[in-house]
């Protein structure tokens, strides 16, 4: 027993739960155990069943068989009402607030106290402040929400749960729309609730985080329990065996050395006149090229200038070695180059249109006669692509928004496929994705280098640029500083390369 497992009586048992929607499995025989003063790590795959089994401990749906024990005693869990009397708490990716209402009036939402017919605003801004002082907030229970950061806002969630006295305290994602300053402030929160006794459930894809916080593990996989680890048995490669299968070396298939292809895209002194210094290279037919290098060293930059995302002040772009005229994205498109930004949601998707529409928004003009779509084919397009690349969904009616972010991911990547391009510049293709779907994506990218496109892929995940790429061009401060193959693709070369360790002979 670990030291977070000081009370033989869990605080959370979840035994035996299966659920079934519309005939098939979504979650088998699954167990979870969940003690006092413990931050429990729940993980798996997109469609693993983390958030059907969530979901079910909050009440939003009820399962079908087995049974939820809290404190030791069965408990019957029919609402989010029954939830909240339960102890049981979710903040959610998605935070739930009202931007236009202060912070007092969200922490005593649906419990407010009154005097007469009027709000007890007094009451209310007195007990908050008690909640918020234990949090160590920095803000007031008269502040509007609106006013707040969303670090802070995620704090109000949190408060709300303490006024309830909930318990058990479920985190979703919790720090994908934080900075590393408010995440770090988010860690030392929880580890203060962590000691106070609450049983956190943390869900997270970012291992970083599940090292720093995590006394134990569960994870899921297809619907189905495959086991738990102790702080002390976490690793990489063992986490990633029980949620995909098989070990991190197979995540990454490395294709046989062959030779190059022929030139598809050549950039010669590409620049934008401030960020990006003239910039010249080439990508191959069935050739994978990784583009490293820090924060800030321009890559991202240098991608949308390609692209004609952003002006260029000079260079010039070469399609198997025809000069292109890219004055905006539609002229690279035309062409026959794809982007996929590195923000899907606020660059990529349409979040609010369904899977379908965001599938074939960059082939409407082409399946058009006379100025009527031809919505067989698109469908037949998106239904295609759906299975192709595996997204996983009910319907192709589904918006966007609500699908996973690995799922939104591959979404994104089957609409720029869509155009049948020549080159494909990834961003970040598998930021905010878990690893399974990390692999998937990974075996998209290989299959099309395998059948001739040529590929420019940014990444800041060093793995990925190793496992990936067949060459390595390093970004320092807005130019090319270097260039590794073969054998030199190695973690120290590229941040040698990276932060002009080799100019000064490191």
């Amino acid at each position: 027993m670990t030291a977070t497992q000081s009370s033989t009586i869990p605080r959370l048992e979840m035994r035996g739960i299966s659920k079934k929607f519309h005939g098939v499995s979504a979650l088998s025989n699954v167990d979870l155990t969940v003690y006092p003063g413990e931050v429990h790590a729940l993980m798996g795959e997109n469609g693993a069943g983390k958030s059907t089994l969530m979901k079910i401990l909050a009440g939003a749906y009820e399962n079908d068989e087995g049974e939820i024990r809290i404190n030791g005693e069965i408990v019957k869990i029919s609402d989010p009402k029954a939830a909240r009397q339960a102890g049981i708490a979710l903040i959610y990716q998605e935070l739930n607030v009202a931007s236009n209402l202060t912070v007092a009036e969200n922490i005593f939402m649906g419990s407010e106290f009154t005097k007469g017919y009027l709000l007890d605003r007094d009451r209310m801004n007195q007990e908050a402040a008690q909640v918020l002082n234990s949090l160590g907030a920095s803000f007031a229970p008269n502040d509007v929400v609106s006013s707040l950061s969303i670090a802070e806002q995620q704090q109000v969630e949190i408060a709300r749960a303490l006024k309830d006295n909930s318990r058990i305290l479920v985190m979703d994602e919790p720090t994908a729309a934080l900075s590393d300053r408010e995440t770090e402030r988010l860690f030392e929160l929880i580890r203060k609730l962590r000691a106070d006794g609450i049983a956190i459930i943390y869900i997270s894809h970012r291992m970083e985080e599940i090292y720093a916080l995590a006394d134990r593990i569960s994870v899921l996989r297809d619907g189905e329990y495959v086991g738990s680890l102790t702080r002390e048995e976490i690793s990489s490669e063992r986490l990633v065996q029980m949620m995909v299968g098989r070990p991190v070396k197979d995540l990454f298939e490395r294709r046989p050395e062959k030779q190059l292809g022929s030139v598809v895209l050549e950039v010669k002194n590409l620049s934008d006149g401030r960020k990006i210094q003239p910039t010249s290279l080439k990508l191959h037919a069935g050739e994978i090229v990784g583009l490293a290098g820090l924060v800030g060293a321009g890559r991202t930059e240098l991608s949308r200038l390609i692209f004609g995302a952003d002006p260029k002040a000079s260079g010039e772009v070469f399609l198997n070695g025809v000069p292109l005229r890219i004055d905006q994205p539609s002229d690279a498109i035309a062409a026959g180059i794809a982007y996929v930004p590195e923000d899907r949601k606020d660059q990529g998707l349409f979040l609010e249109m369904s899977c379908r529409q965001n599938i074939v928004l960059n082939i409407l003009k082409r399946n058009a006669n006379s100025g009527l779509l031809n919505f067989k084919k698109l469908g037949t397009v998106a239904s295609k692509a759906v299975d192709e690349f595996n997204i996983r969904l009910a319907s192709l009616e589904n918006r966007a928004l609500d699908l996973s972010g690995g799922n939104q991911q591959k979404l994104l990547l089957a609409r720029w496929l869509a155009i049948n391009p020549k080159v494909l510049l990834l961003d970040e293709p598998t930021r905010g994705v878990d690893i399974g779907a990390k692999s998937e994506i990974y075996r998209i990218i290989s299959d099309l280098a395998a059948q001739g496109m040529a590929i420019l892929m940014v990444s800041s995940e060093l793995l990925e640029i190793i496992g990936l790429s067949d060459r390595v061009l390093v970004m320092r401060e807005g130019r090319l500083e270097g260039e590794l193959t073969g054998t030199d693709i190695t973690q120290e070369n590229i941040m040698a390369y990276a932060t002009g360790a080799t100019e000064v002979g490191i």
